[in-house]
């Protein structure tokens, strides 16, 4: 995306210019950090510059202040646990997060889509005013609803009540007897906001929303909330297109996750499995076959102690949801004939969660229109719709249909051409 590389662009030429002020020569200043001239030279063009450590090391040596290359300053009260590489990911996602809202399409906007965003706002005013009377199971029971609204794509409902519960959950939080836990519901409750955010092309406000998430993730100091938070900042990072920085991101939680997993229980467990498939997302769009490799057979390896399929808040993590994400990394790759056999089963088999069902589909939709088979691919996308009607609407499938719609030129396929107009594709 362009975003990302302007803003590389711009560290690149704060480097090149610093070195020349101080005249010298990229070879010299590569020899005194330990690097060949071709580092440098990729460093001054815009390229390798997710690498913080490296670029700590250039700063030191040219002395250029840390924020020029959006880095964090060392803090000295920061805790001995603060990780600089953690807090400079922060400090660039923070970067890139700023842009991105800037540069992201606008959403059609609706009453229930502002109220949910000024719900996600801080402020005592944000949100729609707390009904809650004190009790938290009640708030526990409408979280569970909210997620299973999420998991049978039913956007529009969940969209309408998203903003009265993360008001109650916010006024629960003032109530210290149950602090811990009030947390951990209430970053549930911008995770799902942050994932329908995304389901509606809205990244912008989708920073914001995960941005509260891993807030209250860290506040909670439950391990499963917080890889659940952080398997939703990579997802997004993942659709601005900084795939780098998410794989990283999974990597480092996940590694400190991983192992055991005989001894832990399936919440646990479905958490750092949908961590792992993120970061198979992650990898496979940013064309790391290695990586996305590593992740899917430690998924493999955690599904094989995972048996739920049912579409609640943890259970949708499973060797079939293993499997879905094989098959769309096959497809980022392009490699449509190996994702085509790999869904095949699948058609065949029962899957509970609706969202997934629909993905399977618009995945197998994706690899016949590679394969320039758009009969097929419109009618995978038909089953789709059967599936999740509201999930087939959202702005990346309509992306897919108005580029299949495109490729038939002669308009052999009216129906496919129909069902585009259904959607509101433009010509």
């Amino acid at each position: 995306m362009a975003d990302v590389k302007t803003e590389a662009e711009k560290i690149g030429e704060a480097i090149k210019h610093a070195r020349q002020r101080a005249g010298r020569s990229q070879t010299d200043v590569a020899t005194a950090l330990g690097y060949h001239q071709s580092k440098l030279s990729r460093l001054e063009n815009g390229r390798g510059t997710e690498d913080t450590r490296v670029l700590r090391a250039v700063a030191a040596e040219l002395g250029i202040p840390l924020h020029i290359l959006g880095l964090s300053d060392p803090a000295p009260s920061a805790a001995p646990t603060d990780d600089p590489e953690t807090e400079d990911m922060r400090r660039r996602t923070f970067l890139a997060a700023s842009i991105a809202s800037l540069t992201a399409p606008p959403t059609p906007a609706t009453a229930a889509h502002d109220d949910l965003v000024r719900a996600l706002l801080p402020g005592p005013r944000a949100g729609s005013a707390s009904s809650w009377n004190g009790e938290m199971q009640p708030l526990r029971d409408r979280l569970t609803t909210a997620r299973r609204l999420f998991c049978t794509c039913d956007y529009a409902e969940l969209e309408a009540m998203l903003p009265g519960l993360i008001a109650d959950l916010r006024e629960a939080t003032g109530d210290h007897r149950n602090a811990e836990e009030t947390a951990g519901l209430l970053a549930t409750a911008y995770r799902t906001s942050t994932s329908l955010l995304l389901k509606q092309g809205d990244q912008g406000n989708a920073w914001l929303a995960v941005g509260r998430a891993m807030a209250e993730a860290e506040r909670s100091g439950d391990p499963v909330v917080l890889a659940s938070s952080v398997r939703l900042h990579a997802h997004v990072l993942t659709r601005e297109k900084h795939t780098a920085q998410a794989v990283t991101l999974v990597r480092h939680t996940a590694g400190q996750l991983a192992g055991s997993y005989d001894r832990h229980p399936p919440r646990y467990l479905a958490a750092v499995g949908l961590l792992l498939l993120r970061g198979a997302t992650a990898a496979s769009r940013g064309g790391d076959r290695a990586a996305t490799r590593e992740f899917l057979d430690e998924a493999r390896e955690v599904a094989r102690y995972v048996a739920l399929d049912q579409p609640d808040a943890w259970a949708n993590f499973s060797p079939t949801n293993v499997a879905i994400h094989a098959v769309s990394a096959s497809v980022s790759f392009g490699d449509a004939g190996i994702a085509l056999n790999a869904a095949a089963p699948l058609m065949r088999r029962h899957i509970p969660a609706p969202e997934r069902r629909a993905a399977l589909w618009v995945e197998a939709a994706r690899a016949y229109n590679q394969q320039g088979r758009l009969a097929e691919g419109y009618q995978a996308l038909r089953i789709a719709e059967t599936c999740a009607a509201q999930d087939v609407r959202r702005p990346a499938v309509r992306d897919l249909v108005a580029d299949m719609a495109a490729r038939d030129r002669r308009r052999t396929l009216p129906e496919l051409h129909h069902f585009s107009r259904r959607l509101g594709v433009p010509a």
